[in-house]
């Protein structure tokens, strides 16, 4: 029996919003997402904010300059090694 081995890749290659979720889309695929309620800020700001964001770190995190926050994929996941 022959198994597939997943490699994961935890870089940011897209951001994304509902009316009450952040959602990063990951470079091995997988979308992680979190309740805005944890990010005050991001909760908070226009449209217009929550859209211009820049990767950080070669996309190990996100950051929006217009409300001062930075959020990593390690935040949404719970910690990684």
């Amino acid at each position: 029996m022959s198994t597939l081995a997943v490699k994961f890749d935890y870089h940011v290659i897209d951001v994304s919003f509902t009316k009450t979720s952040l959602h990063f889309i990951l470079a091995d695929g997988r979308e992680i997402s979190a309740p805005l309620e944890w990010f005050p800020r991001l909760r908070d700001a226009s449209e217009a904010d929550r859209n211009n964001w820049r990767f950080i770190g070669n996309g190990i995190g996100v950051h929006w300059p217009n409300v001062d926050e930075d959020i990593a994929v390690n935040t949404l996941m719970g910690g990684y090694d």
